[in-house]
Order: structure tokens, then C-alpha cells, then sequence
């Protein structure tokens, strides 16, 4: 009776540990980049939120803003400055992130399924950002809602401008998120 109970009881915690298990799943990012002349462009960043629009974590931020552009020009991808808390961050946190403007052409990168310190996350809803400072106050601003740990495959990505950049809008173009499992 006793080795019954047991496995019973190990049989419940092992389906209550997987309730909270994390994931080990992965998320790939890609989109064009085309340089922009004049003032006030060629900003961005990508980063993850839980569903619920918790931060948590940046993959990639251009190094004028996050080292403090956004003093400067508030309006420099500030949807990202402000989920991300950047005024909180130190200079070592923002360094992870961050490096020059890239070269114009494909841009990558990958999602490991971590959150900002490093922990996985549990399977679940998570969205994908890229805003981009297109110029100005013009902007936008990508958006890929996906299943992490659960399902694989192209994942829908939504495009929100903000202003009224016209050729502007070429700066990130042909963005895809896939989630691998």
C-alpha cells in the first residue's frame, strides 16, 4: 500500500513540476535593414514580453539610444526605452545588448528562451518587438505574438506605424519570427 501511495504521489508532483517546467525552446528573428539619411533615424531595438506585456528580456538596441540618446531625441524607440526600464539599467546590463547601428542588410537574431537574467522562461505566450525610429517622431513597430515550448513555425508579424514617414518606411522590412521547439 505503501509503495502505491508512492508512486501515486510521485506521479502527482512530476505532473505538478511539469506545469511549471521551463522551456527550451527557441525563437529566430530576421529582417532587412536600409540605412535612412537625416536626423532622427536608423534607431531600433527587438525585444521579448510575456502576453501579459511584462518585459522580459532585449536582444538588440542601437548603442546612441541606449547609452543615452534617449535624453536627448525621448522619441528614439521610446515603446522600448520605457518596457525596458532603461533608466534603471547600469552601464553593464546595457552593454549586453547593445553596439553600433549595423551595416545596412540582414539582421538576425535569436531568442534563447531566457529572460534578462539569464533564467529560462516557462512555455507559454510571448510576444516579439522591433521598433524602429524611422524618422522623427515616425516609427514603427513590429509585433509577433507566439507560443514558446509548445508549437513551431512561422510566427504572424503585425507592423504598427506611428507619424507620417513616407519612404522612411524602408528602413526594416521583410521581418520574420519563427519559434523552434
Amino acid at each position: 500500500m505503501k509503495k502505491i501511495a508512492l508512486v501515486c504521489a510521485l506521479c502527482a508532483f512530476s505532473g505538478f513540476a511539469g506545469a511549471f517546467a521551463q522551456t527550451r525552446g527557441s525563437v529566430d528573428i530576421s529582417f532587412s535593414y536600409a540605412r535612412q539619411q537625416g536626423p532622427g533615424s536608423n534607431q531600433f531595438a527587438v525585444w521579448v514580453e510575456d502576453a501579459e506585456g511584462r518585459y522580459i528580456k532585449t536582444l538588440y538596441a542601437t548603442r546612441f539610444t541606449a547609452r543615452g540618446g534617449w535624453e536627448r531625441r525621448p522619441e528614439s524607440i521610446r515603446q522600448w526605452v520605457k518596457k525596458s526600464a532603461l533608466s534603471s539599467l547600469s552601464a553593464s546590463e546595457v552593454d549586453a545588448f547593445t553596439s553600433a547601428t549595423p551595416r545596412e542588410g540582414a539582421q538576425r537574431f535569436r531568442w534563447d528562451g531566457t529572460d534578462s537574467r539569464g533564467k529560462a522562461v516557462p512555455a507559454g505566450n510571448y510576444v516579439i518587438y522591433i521598433e524602429g525610429s524611422l524618422r522623427g517622431e515616425s516609427r514603427v513597430v513590429y509585433s509577433a505574438l507566439l507560443r514558446l515550448g509548445e508549437a513551431s513555425g512561422d510566427v504572424e508579424v503585425k507592423a504598427q506605424y506611428h507619424g507620417s514617414a513616407g519612404s522612411e518606411r524602408g528602413m526594416l522590412t521583410d521581418v520574420k519570427v519563427k519559434a523552434s521547439t
